[in-house]
């Protein structure tokens, strides 16, 4: 015991004699640790518009008293920052307030933040880790993008009269609002309808007179997806996404509350709409409600009333986020209702038409969980359960057709940062599980469908050029009810898919404002159950529908070769394509009629197809003030071997437009046209060519922390009479006539 007390005695008194040392070890030891553990994170704050530097800019890291100022070049410092998973918050008087989640590992972060004016945008667009986003991005949001200021002027009754002055885009109508947008003359299920990132379920895809079961007032931007990220989300490579982005389950917890109210009228259809939405943060939570209403009377067209052309919706949501450093996960509700009518009038329609309702009910689920690892960013999973009900009555009341669809979706997808000769990509998983179920005098059998996919997006660059390359694996089963050996129509029976997607974008920068690129893709697509196994009148639709149960899958060569240029206000993206689509399913006009019904027959088949033709997106800055642009579009279809057109392809259509603008308003007149369309198939109505003027002014106005817009839109000025080659109502009425359109939005 002695012994033990005589070292310990020894030891402590060599640690005073020999303080000094002992001091710069536990010194040493401490900065190792803090290398180790912290780390410095500088950057830069720039105007998402003009490019410019923002000074004064207040760059504050949560649940720390870590803060700083972008200095009057935009740069920031901030040193001592925890490594692990953070929240950085930029807030700035005169710009929309941005949170970031950033992974934070490394001694040293140089960040690269965009900031949205608040005048100019309603989205945010954050930029981290890299100088810039890459190039096929850029071009996207050029000519892909619909949002801000331009969004708000063109918003109309549907996500496709919204959309119908967007390059390469056409509508599909039936009159005003069972109206679905067309994408180089592919419409229905080849061109998929999402809701942030998540499929819009209804059956709008399936037949002309079925509504899409959104409300584009609240949408904050709409992309129109080409190319090899398609097929995150569909294997229709050839046709394209359109996702709409609202945000319905919150990402990021604001400092206060903030939100939208506004109105919208339109006097072609006396039609208005009153709207609300909110975001109210509880932190770490986050809540969102949403509330509209909208309601159009019958359009008026230059040559009388469009009768039973009425509509009236109500849309209602909410979710509830839990947003912290690793990620966030939040649910949904979403109950959609509209009731709208088909008019009458056409050989073998009811004489006064068709009212139809439904009804979308929606919960989602879904999250992100932010990965602590230098490879692998975040992990995306969402999870929907769906049930739609819609009914078509005749002007007796009586149920002409009644459609019911339960539906269960999910994904999952693994985001990495760079590995190897790779930027960033996604892999993942999809189901999709559909019990459809349909009744009244509509014959196609009860049957239920099975999708599971398996997909990968990778992007990587050389120098000078940039790649992009996609795949997709598909599985799907459809099964009926039950099997029909001798059914008119052919053996009614399950049937199993198995097909596979591919695309593959290249592009090369020739300089600073010139670049060139192009697309090659292998797509696919199954029949649906109405193509199938319908086998009955359909009267809102005007025919007698035929389905055939021997169908393959469609398996389509697609090719694109584009130029891309913008200097000191020139701007343009030209694009030529070329898709041979095998197996093309469409329902043709067969010239013969179900005397039962007295309606055309219309029957299913599969064909060889070619579509092929040119886009341009133009922009011109005459002044700083004053922008002219032009956007065209022309498509071609053929059926390969019989030299025979496609039926329901749009004609050449362009738009011209001459703007100016101040920080406070904008103001312009454009000019839409197009070409005759006589390439029609057998059986289908060609249309005329014609010229619409329209002009638009808008106004913002900012009153202490509220944003105002205002939006005056005159279409068809001149009450010219036109008609639109996909409508099916062209042969009763042209579209309608000179109409002011009103927008209003508040932002608080």
């Amino acid at each position: 015991m002695f012994n033990k007390v005589y070292f310990a005695a020894n030891v402590l008194k060599g640690l005073i004699s020999n303080w000094r040392l002992v001091l710069f070890i536990l010194l040493l030891q401490s900065t190792l640790f803090t290398q180790t553990f912290t780390g410095k994170i500088n950057g830069i704050i720039l105007d998402s518009r003009s490019g410019e530097s923002i000074p004064n800019a207040a760059i504050v890291i949560l649940n720390t008293e870590l803060f700083a100022t972008s200095k009057a070049d935009g740069t920031f410092r901030i040193e001592d920052v925890q490594q692990g998973n953070i929240q950085i918050r930029v807030t700035h008087i005169a710009y929309q307030e941005n949170l970031i989640n950033l992974n934070f590992i490394e001694e040293e972060k140089t960040l690269r933040i965009l900031l949205v004016p608040k005048l100019i945008e309603l989205s945010q667009v954050v930029v981290t880790d890299r100088y810039s986003v890459s190039k096929f991005d850029e071009i996207n949001e050029l000519s892909g993008v619909l949002r801000g200021k331009e969004l708000q002027r063109e918003l109309g009754f549907t996500l496709a009269s919204t959309l119908k002055n967007e390059t390469g885009l056409a509508i599909r109508s039936m009159g005003p609002a069972p109206a679905r947008p067309v994408i180089r003359g592919l419409g229905g299920d080849r061109v998929l309808i999402s809701e942030d990132g998540r499929k819009t379920i209804d059956l709008s895809a399936t037949s002309p007179d079925h509504a899409v079961s959104i409300d584009p007032f609240f949408v904050e931007r709409i992309e129109v997806i080409r190319g090899p990220k398609t097929l995150l989300k569909t294997p229709t490579t050839i046709g394209g996404v359109v996702n709409v982005v609202r945000s319905e389950i919150p990402d990021e917890v604001h400092e206060a509350i903030h939100g939208s109210a506004g109105f919208f009228g339109e006097s072609a259809n006396l039609g208005y709409l009153g709207a609300f939405t909110t975001d109210i943060p509880v932190e770490p939570f986050t809540a969102r409600l949403e509330l509209s209403r909208r309601e159009a009377g019958d359009i008026k067209t230059p040559e009388g009333k469009l009768e039973n052309s009425y509509a009236r919706n109500f849309n209602r949501s909410a979710g509830l986020s839990y947003v912290g450093t690793a990620g966030h996960l939040g649910i949904s509700y979403r109950k959609f209702d509209l009731d709208y009518e088909i008019p009458g009038g056409f050989v073998g329609a009811h004489p006064n038409g068709v009212d139809i309702t439904l009804y979308r009910e929606q919960v989602n689920a879904a999250g992100r969980y932010n990965l602590s690892s230098s490879v692998f960013d975040n992990i995306e999973m969402s999870l929907s359960n769906v049930i739609y009900r819609h009914k078509e009555f005749e002007s007796s009341g009586r149920i002409g057709a009644e459609f019911k669809i339960i539906n269960v979706m999910g994904y999952a997808n693994l985001n990495h940062k760079e590995i190897g000769m790779f930027n960033s990509g996604t892999a993942g998983i999809s189901f999709e599980s559909r019990d459809f179920n349909i009744g009244g005098f509509v014959f196609t059998p009860r049957s239920k469908s099975l999708n599971v996919s398996a997909y990968i997006f990778e992007s990587f660059s050389n120098d000078k050029f940039g790649f992009e390359f996609g795949a997709r694996y598909n599985f799907d089963k459809i099964t009926p009810e039950q099997e029909d050996p001798s059914a008119s129509i052919g053996y009614i029976r399950e049937r199993i898919y198995n097909t596979y997607s591919l695309s593959f974008s290249i592009l090369y920068e020739f300089s600073d404002i010139l670049v060139i690129g192009g697309n090659i893709n292998k797509s696919s697509r199954v029949p649906t159950i109405e193509e199938l196994y319908s086998e009955g009148p359909h009267l809102a639709a005007y025919s007698y529908e035929i389905g055939n149960p021997e169908l393959n899958a469609e398996s389509g060569i697609g090719t694109e070769l584009f130029f891309f240029h913008q200097l000191n206000g020139i701007f343009f993206n030209l694009i030529f394509f070329n898709n041979y689509i095998f197996d093309y399913i469409i329902p043709r006009n067969t010239g013969e009629i179900n005397y039962a019904t007295f309606l055309p027959i219309y029957a299913t088949s599969g064909v060889d197809a070619q579509l092929y033709g040119i886009e341009l997106t133009s922009g011109l800055k005459l002044t700083e003030r004053i922008t002219l642009s032009l956007n065209s579009s022309y498509t071609r279809g053929l059926i390969r071997g019989v030299g025979e057109s496609l039926p329901q392809i749009p004609p050449f259509k362009a738009n011209t437009e001459i703007k100016y603008s101040t920080a406070r308003f904008v103001t312009g007149i454009g000019v839409e046209g197009a070409s005759r369309q006589n390439k029609v198939d057998l059986f289908e109505e060609p249309t005329a060519g014609y010229i619409t003027l329209n002009t638009f002014f808008q106004y913002f106005l900012v009153t202490s922390e509220i944003v105002h817009n205002f939006s005056v839109n005159i279409d068809n000025m001149l009450n010219t009479i036109y008609r639109n080659h996909l409508s099916r109502v062209k042969s009763i009425l042209p579209e309608a006539g000179r109409s002011f359109r009103l927008t209003y939005r508040m932002f608080f």
